[in-house]
């Protein structure tokens, strides 16, 4: 099913959304130096049922460029003001990821526009001293070489992808790559500071969360490994969790089968009539 394309004005920019489908709404937001095309697995299986709202988020994809940091509560901002162009009373949160994070930050925020939420490859925490140093230095080393490339590619592929990827999905490994290439470098420095290196302690706001929430990781991601997540869904009251053996930081993308059976699961239970 092929989708139409439409450019919200928010805070953070012109946002660039992927609208296919009719039905409930559901609204996707990825990863960091990742777009809506994140979310093709999902939006093939979803847009029968469900109106799906793939998003570029802010300085990634068709988006406009950043030109400054944000704070979450902006995003969660900017994700209100895309429900509310669409005409959309409410949504199913689905992220990953940053939109893991914003997910949680709209859910306390915005409880009256969330039916559930799928939070993907999340924390609820700060990143600690070594993470900030780290992706400072490959901040560092991005603006020297004038984008991603070079070392930078691997390591972004290691921090998104897990063996079992690299080894058997090609790919998946190539659309990582061919997207990590393609970003700005001057939106991504600002979007990799706003999220990881200034990320804030979310656990406090995610205990206020009442809706059903799906908390879900990969057991071979090194970004957010299994005790990081683990701690996102106690932080979250009721939220579930499940673990995908064969995935790492890209779950969506890298068993979409095995996490679209997770949300129809999901949303069956929690909402019948999906």
């Amino acid at each position: 099913m092929s989708g139409v394309d439409r450019d919200v004005p928010t805070g953070l920019g012109t946002l660039r959304v992927r609208v296919t489908g009719t039905g409930p709404a559901m609204l996707l937001w990825p990863s960091l130096l990742m777009d809506h095309a994140l979310w093709a697995g999902q939006i093939t299986h979803f847009s029968g049922r469900f109106t799906t709202v793939a998003v570029d988020p802010p300085g990634h994809g068709a988006s406009t460029p950043l030109d400054r940091p944000f704070t979450f509560g902006e995003c969660a901002q900017a994700m209100l003001r895309i429900l509310d162009t669409l005409e959309i009373d409410r949504a199913h949160i689905v992220g990953n990821s940053w939109g893991a994070m914003i997910g949680t930050t709209f859910g306390a925020l915005y409880p009256e526009r969330v039916l559930t939420a799928v939070l993907m490859n999340g924390t609820a925490s700060p990143a600690g001293t070594r993470q900030r140093l780290e992706y400072g230095a490959l901040l560092a080393l991005a603006h020297v070489l004038g984008g991603f490339r070079g070392p930078l590619v691997p390591a972004a592929l290691s921090a998104f992808l897990g063996p079992e990827t690299m080894r058997t999905r090609p790919e998946v490994v190539e659309q990582v790559r061919r997207t990590v290439r393609a970003n700005d470098i001057g939106s991504a420095a600002h979007a990799v500071r706003s999220v990881v290196v200034r990320r804030p302690d979310q656990r406090e706001l995610a205990a206020s969360i009442r809706r059903p929430t799906l908390v879900v990781g990969g057991r071979q991601d090194a970004t957010f490994p299994p005790a990081e997540v683990e701690g996102m869904a106690r932080a979250i009251p009721g939220a579930e969790l499940a673990f995908l053996e064969d995935a790492a930081h890209l779950v969506a993308l890298e068993v979409p089968d095995a996490v679209n059976a997770l949300i129809d699961d999901f949303l069956r239970r929690h909402t019948p009539h999906s």
